[in-house]
């Protein structure tokens, strides 16, 4: 979950990028009938052209990469130390726009390192970490370690994907307008309310247009994937070996789509329903927030009275709310002398429940808020969400975001939309269900028309894909595995189950999962499709 990006804006929490910064160191069931908004007038992202062969220049495909010592992180990147010497970056050439193969380009940042044995090198194994707006070099190193194993046989790869990062990274405001926005409300209350949170929108959306305006329409999955492309090729790879995790499987999916017979061993862990529109995915996201946040109080209940929500799980739920609707009322001080507002308590308490590990942090968060009436760690929870560096720069996570979603998506929802579904959302969670819903309003007024309904995935002829789901998972529910592997097609996705808590599967721990994804990216030993992990 690299941010929480106001609700206003973006249409939903993403993945799990930005936990780096937390932790160690962000892309989703419904009836999906709600009134679509025209966008006629507005420019249209191209349609790229078929992938018959690569259709690009050899200046492009027989580039040679100079790869050499990384820097520390940009802002726009967020934060990180600067990578050990194991570590090398390069800057890839692709076309701004697939139509026109011969014309401008942008520059994709690349870092990597080599595969250091034993065994025979297999090639690259290329991530991306989630989204989507997470950077890829900024992400690898601090993951680095849940990977060695791999890196046994494969040069670990990552990239900042268009419109991300060091990649023509789009932006939209200042450090200080991002600041000033978050005194927002992102679950307005009243017409009032509503009004001032659609001009912040569309405040955010005209310094899109004027830093970024060149890229928007140029930043889609269908592009990312054929980066992708380009990519195995330069780095010379017949196949291309792939990790994807969260907003990153449905990047792999499109590329299965596109490249089917290019897919080596690939493996899509904490899955995007690829057959859910954004309300869909928002309602499936409500859930599984709230059925994380319903795990996290259970667990907490069983500490008595260390557990701030009481020994009660159903009454904690309740708790919580009455907490977040203090904060509506009157936000919390922290000592760095900003406030800690409703928005920023829900995000931070998001934040905690991407990984279980983080559960003692959620507990220390609401203990300092609800008993000592002080917002330090839940405000700092959030800024890892949102991007923002203890100095007060922001990566550009919440503006890619918004910018490859509201390029991606066709679908534009209005404000009575919204109200319309306010019931189902709050049902659904009381606690993030409001927060969800109004997201979906982040692509309304977007000046670049949306391209598809959903992604397609299907890839005939494709290897087998391992397609990982985590009964748990609250950002991409369990179920979105089992849709993938549907679109896929048969013979192709290969479904394994991780019965756990927190986002994605590999990174947990579970040794049982850990050996049958290593097994198949290492020696090619495809699991039985419906293994299941506990």
């Amino acid at each position: 979950m690299p941010s929480s990006p106001r609700t206003i804006r973006t249409r939903a929490l993403v993945s799990m990028t930005a936990m780096v910064a937390l932790i160690a160191v962000a892309g989703c069931d419904g009836d999906g009938g709600s009134e679509q908004g025209k966008a006629s007038a507005k420019p249209s992202a191209p349609a790229p052209a078929a992938p018959s062969g690569s259709g690009l220049p050899g200046s492009l495909t027989a580039q040679k990469l100079n790869w050499s010592s990384c820097p520390a992180p940009t802002a726009i990147q967020g934060t990180g130390e600067k990578p050990g010497g194991e570590w090398e970056c390069a800057t890839l050439k692709a076309p701004l726009d697939y139509a026109k193969p011969k014309g401008e380009t942008i520059d994709l940042a690349m870092i990597r390192a080599k595969a250091k044995g034993p065994g025979k090198r297999i090639g690259s194994l290329v991530f991306n970490f989630g989204g989507p707006g997470g950077s890829g070099v900024s992400s690898l190193p601090g993951f680095a370690a849940s990977y060695d194993t791999l890196r046994s046989r494969y040069d670990l790869v990552s990239f900042d994907p268009r419109g991300v990062g060091e990649s023509a990274g789009v932006t939209c405001q200042s450090d200080k307008q991002i600041d000033a926005s978050d005194s927002v409300d992102g679950t307005p209350d009243d017409d009032a309310e509503v009004k001032t949170a659609m001009a912040d929108a569309k405040a955010f959306i005209k310094g899109c247009q004027k830093r970024s305006g060149t890229v928007l329409a140029h930043v889609d999955t269908v592009s990312a994937a054929r980066d992708m492309d380009l990519m195995r090729q330069v780095l010379g790879d017949d196949k291309l070996s792939y990790f994807g995790i969260s907003y990153g499987t449905e990047l792999g999916g499109v590329y299965a789509h596109l490249f089917p017979g290019r897919v080596g061993r690939a493996v899509l862990d904490a899955v995007v329903d690829p057959t859910e529109d954004p309300e869909q995915g928002s309602y499936g996201q409500a859930k599984g927030f709230q059925l994380a946040l319903d795990n996290y109080l259970k667990d907490c209940a069983k500490k008595g009275a260390a557990c701030p929500t009481g020994g009660d799980p159903a009454a904690g739920t309740d708790r919580i709310v009455d907490f977040l609707k203090r904060l509506d009322k009157k936000p919390l001080s922290t000592e760095s002398g900003r406030k800690l507002t409703q928005d920023g308590a829900l995000s931070g308490i998001a934040a905690a429940l991407y990984d279980k590990e983080s559960w003692k942090y959620l507990t220390l968060g609401l203990q300092e808020a609800i008993q000592l009436d002080e917002g330090n760690l839940l405000l700092a929870m959030a800024d890892s969400m949102s991007g923002r560096d203890d100095d007060g720069h922001y990566s550009n996570i919440n503006a890619a975001n918004a910018a490859i979603n509201c390029v991606d998506d066709r679908q534009r929802y209005t404000v009575t939309d919204v109200k319309a579904q306010l019931p189902r959302f709050r049902k659904a969670s009381p606690v993030f269900g409001e927060y969800l819903a109004w997201g979906l309003l982040g692509c309304t007024d977007w000046p670049v028309e949306g391209t598809t309904d959903t992604p397609d995935v299907s890839a005939k002829g494709s290897a087998p894909i391992l397609v990982v789901g985590n009964t748990g998972d609250p950002a991409t529910p369990y179920e979105g595995a089992r849709k993938m592997v549907k679109e896929l097609g048969a013979g192709v996705g290969v479904e394994v189950t991780y019965k756990g808590q927190g986002h994605g599967a590999y990174n947990s721990g579970n040794t049982c999962m850990t050996k049958t994804v290593n097994a198949y990216l290492l020696d090619g030993k495809v699991p039985a499709s419906g293994t299941t992990c506990r």
